[in-house]
C-alpha cells in the first residue's frame, strides 16, 4: 500500500500530509488508486483525516502545528537564502542547498535550525568544511540555528551511497540556491530516487543563482592550490575524525560510519543517526499493521 507507506513515514515526524503530497511521495500509483486506499485505511481506522490532512494520529493539534511550521518556514527562507549566499562565497564551495525540515516547508521556531547540504571542489572538502566551521565558531559563537552545515560531498564523489527512502526523501526535497551547474551534475549522478518517487517533478533549476568568490576567498584557494593543499585536507580530516571518534564513542562502528561518515569526499555530522532510527521505525510500523490488519504492504 503506497499511500500507507507515505503517511507512516511523515507521521514519524508528526507531520500530517495532504492527498496531493501523498501522491507526490508514493510509488507509481494513480490518484484514483490513492483515493481508494485512503478510504480503506480510514474505514479501518489505521489513519485519520482532519480537513485536507491525513495522519496516523487522531489529534487535530498536529494540523495547527504543521500550519504554524509552514508559516514559519516561509518567514525563514529569506534568511536561509542570505546564509546560503555567504556559504557559497567560501573557498571551494561549488553548490549550496537547503536541506532538513526547512526544505520540506516546515520550521520549528523554538527548536529548529537551518540545515545546508554543501558540494565542494574535489580534493578540498575538508579545507572548505574547516573554514566554514571556524567561521561558525568564531563569528557566530558556534550557533547552528541559522548555520548548520552538517553534510558535505565533493564533486569527485557525487553519487550518494546510502540508497533508501530516507535519503531519497532528503534528495528530492533539497532546495538548491547556489551553484546551478554543480547541482545539475549532482542530480545526474543520482537518478535512483525516481525509483522511490516517480511522481515528483524535477526542481526548477532556473531559480538557482551563482556567486563570484571574493578576493579573500580566491587568495585562500590560491594558497591551498599549492602542493601543501592535499596535506592540509588530509590533516583537517584526521583531526575531525579523531574528535568525533572520541566524542561519539557510544555509537556502534556501523552506525558511526554512516552517521558520522568522514571519507576523503564525504563529511556527515548526524550524531543521532536519524536515518537508521527512521528506517527502523518505518519497517516496524509496517510489520505491526500488516500483522494486525493482514494488509498487503509493498516495501
Amino acid at each position: 500500500m503506497s499511500a500507507l507507506k507515505t503517511i507512516l513515514y511523515f507521521s514519524i515526524f508528526k507531520y500530517p500530509i495532504t492527498k496531493e503530497e501523498i501522491y507526490k511521495f508514493s510509488k507509481g500509483t494513480s490518484t484514483a488508486h490513492i483515493e481508494k486506499e485512503l478510504e480503506l485505511l480510514i474505514a479501518k481506522k489505521i489513519i485519520y483525516k482532519h480537513g485536507e490532512f491525513y495522519t496516523t494520529t487522531n489529534d487535530d493539534k498536529l494540523i495547527s502545528r504543521r500550519l504554524k511550521g509552514n508559516e514559519m518556514a516561509q518567514k525563514m527562507m529569506p534568511k536561509a537564502k542570505k546564509v546560503a549566499r555567504l556559504i557559497a562565497k567560501f573557498p571551494y564551495v561549488e553548490s549550496v542547498c537547503v536541506s532538513g525540515s526547512l526544505s520540506k516547508g516546515y520550521y520549528d521556531a523554538a527548536n529548529g535550525d537551518i540545515d545546508f547540504f554543501v558540494i565542494t571542489k574535489k580534493d578540498r572538502l575538508w579545507v572548505s568544511r574547516t573554514l566554514l566551521i571556524l567561521y561558525k565558531k568564531i563569528f557566530l559563537l558556534n550557533s547552528k540555528k541559522y548555520f548548520c552545515v552538517n553534510y558535505f560531498i565533493s564533486t569527485n564523489n557525487l553519487e550518494i551511497s546510502e540508497k533508501n527512502r530516507f535519503t531519497a526523501t532528503e534528495m528530492v526535497t533539497l532546495i538548491p540556491l547556489y551553484g546551478k551547474a554543480t547541482y545539475q551534475e549532482f542530480m545526474q549522478h543520482n537518478p535512483w530516487p525516481k525509483q522511490y518517487f516517480p511522481n515528483i517533478l524535477p526542481f526548477d533549476t532556473s531559480l538557482i543563482e551563482d556567486t563570484n568568490k571574493a578576493f579573500l576567498s580566491k587568495t585562500i584557494e590560491a594558497f591551498f592550490n599549492t602542493k601543501i593543499g592535499p596535506t592540509f585536507d588530509t590533516f583537517f580530516r584526521y583531526l575531525t575524525l579523531k574528535k568525533w571518534q572520541k566524542k561519539f564513542d557510544h555509537l556502534q562502528s556501523d552506525d558511526f560510519n554512516i552517521a558520522m561518515k568522514s571519507t576523503k569526499n564525504v563529511s556527515k555530522h548526524h550524531p543521532q543517526n536519524f536515518q537508521r532510527r527512521v528506517i527502523d521505525k518505518l519497517n516496524d510500523d509496517y510489520n505491526k499493521i500488516n500483522l494486525k490488519y493482514n494488509l498487503e504492504i509493498v516495501h
